[in-house]
């Protein structure tokens, strides 16, 4: 129960990573506040937690209704020791020239500016109480070039460096500020994409050197890692949870697949 009693609210947490993540931290003994575009869903999920948990609705890109959202949970609860910035939208992998500027702005305003809005929304309470976690979701996309997948990447690498700019921001008031970084995931979208082709499951499994993709789980435990005081030494870091994706650098594959496999 490493998160005994703590307060924390997931953005974008219905379905996928997020539901992933509140199921571990309510394992752990947090007190989850689900947001999703839709209270109905953010409700239901919340429900599928236990009787303590919460439900907000808002879209992390605007303002007003981050500051309602937050608000909102503070006067619930109290208070909220974490924040995970999940809340994301699928990208489109068109190429480059074919893309509306319109899909790069949303791309932009949900991963990169939502995470920024809420982060600040939530910022001057812990602040206040010297005491505080806010976890962002990074990829191996705002590590690595992927091509055709401009506006996520993008997204993705402002991420990453504000999570190294709050958390050295932050870092005096008692803040730690950490992202991870996913590689290839089986959820639903994912599936989703193998079965359309805009995925390759064996080529990433070739790429990748443990030689299989991830779960949610396996994400939502570095995340429960990252929110435990095992890591009250850790800030403004990304945590690659890739099974070696990201470090692999021969020019050859990183997993040798059996025929079938």
């Amino acid at each position: 129960m490493e998160l005994q009693g703590r307060v924390a609210l997931i953005t974008g947490a219905a379905s996928g990573l997020g539901l992933a993540t509140a199921k571990a931290f309510a394992r752990e003994g947090a007190i989850v506040v689900i947001n999703d575009l839709h209270l109905s869903s953010a409700h239901e999920a919340a429900r599928g937690l236990g009787e303590n948990h919460s439900a907000v609705a808002g879209d992390v890109s605007d303002e007003k209704q981050v500051n309602a959202m937050v608000a909102e949970a503070i006067g619930r609860h109290g208070k909220v020791d974490i924040l995970v910035n999940n809340a994301g939208v699928p990208d489109g992998f068109a190429p480059t020239v074919e893309q509306s500027l319109s899909h790069w702005q949303r791309l932009i305003d949900v991963h990169l500016t939502g995470t920024y809005l809420v982060s600040k929304a939530v910022a001057p309470s812990m602040i206040a109480r010297r005491s505080g976690v806010i976890l962002n979701l990074n990829s191996i996309a705002g590590v690595l070039g992927l091509p055709v997948r401009t506006a996520y990447s993008a997204a993705k690498a402002g991420v990453g460096m504000l999570t190294r700019v709050l958390g050295c921001e932050w870092g005096p008031h008692g803040i730690r500020v950490n992202a991870v970084a996913p590689g290839y995931i089986r959820t639903p979208m994912t599936a989703k994409l193998i079965a359309e082709g805009k995925i390759d499951e064996r080529r990433i499994r070739r790429r990748t050197p443990m030689g299989m993709m991830g779960s949610a789980e396996d994400v939502a435990e570095a995340l429960v890692f990252l929110a435990s005081d095992r890591a009250r030494f850790i800030t403004a870091v990304t945590l690659p949870v890739d099974g070696g994706y990201c470090a692999w650098g021969a020019p050859s594959d990183a997993f040798p697949l059996v025929d079938g496999a």
